[in-house]
């Protein structure tokens, strides 16, 4: 079951930006523990890992919504998975949403990174 506080992120961030508006940075609507650590931790807990892959899919969705010209390629869960599983390995002190963010860099094409 997914966490009360688990909703995916703020639209309107994305729409300000899609439209040049200049925003305040997002503000992540997901876990109390948006860690690699949590992340790592949650490869022997299925219900845990299926919340965060979720969470992650959901975003990726977000992101296709507010930019419907740049949009991410259907992906599948375990691609999605091992994306988190390589950036927190790379960078083990960052949140895991932030690979969510780079993965919705690289894969619409769009070549700019989501600020945050």
């Amino acid at each position: 079951m997914l966490p009360e506080k688990s909703i995916f992120v703020a639209l309107l961030l994305a729409l300000g930006a899609a439209n040049g508006i200049a925003a305040a940075p997002p503000k992540v609507l997901g876990f109390d523990d948006n860690s690699c650590q949590a992340w790592i931790g949650s490869k022997d807990d299925p219900e845990q890992r299926v919340a965060y892959l979720s969470w992650a899919r959901g975003f990726l969705s977000g992101h296709n919504y507010a930019n419907q010209k740049q949009q991410v390629a259907d992906i599948s869960r375990g691609t999605v998975e091992m994306y988190i599983e390589r950036f927190c390995r790379d960078k083990p002190n960052a949140p895991f949403v932030e690979a969510i963010y780079r993965m919705s860099d690289q894969y619409s094409g769009r070549g700019t990174p989501v600020t945050r």
